[in-house]
């Protein structure tokens, strides 16, 4: 049996009614140059705000936290699956599934 740990700033619901409390945040550190106008460039570094790897154990976290790490224990929510659900104003209620590597 697999568990799931969910380390989105938000409440993760599936379409078949599972929901997933966030426990935390993951991110990816950002650094900004200089403001030269109105614009500047913005690199990305590591990972920060994940739990120790666990057995048995899924990590919910964002696709850009998955897509920066090489941790083969994220998953992210499938948020352009066809099958996923969004109310009247087009915010995303729920997801089908979980993408993988």
């Amino acid at each position: 049996m697999t568990t799931h740990r969910n380390f989105t700033p938000h409440q993760i619901n599936l379409n078949d009614g599972r929901t997933f409390s966030s426990e935390g945040c993951a991110r990816v550190s950002a650094a900004f140059t200089e403001i030269v106008g109105d614009a500047c460039r913005q690199t990305f570094g590591d990972v920060q705000g994940l739990p120790e790897w666990e057995e048995g154990t899924r990590i919910i976290v964002s696709a850009m936290v998955m897509a920066a790490s090489d941790r083969t224990d994220l998953v992210a929510p499938a948020t352009g699956h066809p099958s996923a659900i969004r109310n009247e104003k087009g915010h995303i209620m729920s997801v089908p599934c979980f993408i993988t590597r």
